[in-house]
């Protein structure tokens, strides 16, 4: 079973909650991020991003700039932009995207329950985006942005996390990107947070990643390096947790994540696709059910319908991102390494089939693919299995706002 753990969270005083709030580092470039904080003195991309406070020559990986990332965050905390809770708390995070609502719960799990298998991966990470986000961590003392995990709803976790929305007022409530809405709560009732570390420690054998790989391992190699430096800390010491929102697998959606490809379109193309998928003319690109793909090509749409001869059983071969990758984007492209080739690029499904039709309506790409959605269960499944899904997978929206919450490593 896993352990969660309350923190003193740095979070921001309510009346700069929405101006704090941004988007993750991670789906920013600088440029966007620049864009974002150039007149927003309280956003926390002059934290996460601090090259946006730097010359634009300089490195994001530059020393300055995790310099920077930790002085900022000493001055919003001297402005009491940002403030740190005297106890340890739970905290409760709801996002409502389009009618839809998630909540999740805001604490810090352990690194020996990572460690240990107990909270499982589906990804590959890079190491130079680790090396980034250790960095970062080691300037701040400080988890800067959560990690998203998921695990197979309990009714006793869900029913203390609604009863305590319906009898408290959110200290947070407001709309931001993409008209999401935002809404926190406190725990700070200690019986609540102990029945609520009770009932994790109880029920819930496993925890998931379902985003934030790359900080996950980041977070877990700057706790380890830190113990390891600080032999007389104790096992409650906070450099052994880390940051997390933990949502019920059951509220989460992912959405699509297609694929453009920069290739030649030979004379056999089509030849060669059919031996795979059944190939009709279609007025639109979405797929509406697994095991077909839009196609867009030379400004025609097409659904393509893998034959039973691809399908498969084994809970990675058998998804659909690898049905298009092993039997169109390997086969017939040649394009083996995904993360490293240049030919193919990633479009979240949040940008809809319009997107993908300007991608190669401009010349830049050849084809355009859509992808039905990855499930939750197919997420779950791969993970337990103990395997490894393929890059760009799954898309999750909405996407958690960094700034909210801040984990104090409290090594400095």
């Amino acid at each position: 079973m896993v352990l969660i753990h309350p923190f003193k969270s740095m979070r921001p005083k309510k009346e700069f909650s929405e101006q704090i709030a941004t988007l993750p580092y991670d789906v920013l470039s600088s440029q966007e991020a620049r864009d974002l904080g150039e007149n927003n003195p309280y956003s926390y991309l002059h934290i996460d991003k601090a090259e946006i406070d730097l010359p634009e020559s300089l490195s994001p990986y530059d020393d300055q700039v995790y310099a920077k990332a930790a002085s900022n965050l000493q001055a919003f905390l001297q402005k009491q932009w940002l403030i740190q809770d005297e106890q340890p708390l739970l905290y409760l995070y709801e996002l409502t995207m389009n009618g839809r609502a998630q909540t999740g719960l805001v604490t810090c799990t352990s690194i020996n329950d990572y460690t240990d298998g107990k909270i499982k991966k589906h990804e590959f990470t890079r190491p130079e985006k680790e090396v980034d986000r250790i960095r970062h961590i080691e300037a701040c003392d400080a988890n800067t942005s959560p990690i998203f995990l998921t695990y197979r709803r309990n009714e006793l976790i869900q029913q203390l996390m609604d009863d305590w929305k319906k009898s408290q007022t959110p200290v947070y409530d407001f709309t931001g990107f993409h008209e999401v809405s935002h809404r926190v709560w406190l725990i700070d009732d200690n019986k609540v947070i102990e029945q609520l570390v009770t009932a994790f420690a109880q029920n819930v054998p496993v925890l998931y990643i379902a985003d934030g790989h790359h900080r996950t391992e980041s977070a877990v190699k700057v706790g380890q390096k830190k113990k390891e430096s600080l032999s007389d800390a104790s096992d409650t010491a906070e450099i052994n947790y880390f940051l997390s929102v933990i949502f019920p697998k059951e509220e989460l959606e992912i959405l699509d994540y297609n694929r453009i490809l920069n290739v030649p379109i030979k004379a056999d193309f089509f030849e060669r696709l059919e031996k795979k998928f059944t190939i009709v003319k279609a007025a639109k690109g979405k797929p509406d059910q697994p095991k077909t793909f839009g196609m867009y090509l030379a400004g025609q749409w097409y659904q393509l319908t893998a034959r039973e001869t691809i399908l498969s059983d084994d809970p990675v071969d058998g998804l659909d991102v690898s049905l298009l990758q092993n039997h169109v984007f390997a086969d017939i492209f040649d394009i083996q390494d995904v993360r490293t080739d240049k030919r193919i690029d990633f479009v979240g499904g949040i940008r809809g089939m319009d997107e993908l039709e300007q991608a190669v309506d401009s010349g830049k790409w050849s084809v355009a693919f859509a992808v039905y959605p990855t499930t939750m269960d197919d997420l779950l499944n791969v993970a337990d299995a103990g395997k490894i899904m393929p890059p760009k997978s799954t898309w999750f929206e909405p996407k958690l706002l960094s700034g909210l919450f801040i984990h104090d490593l409290e090594t400095n």
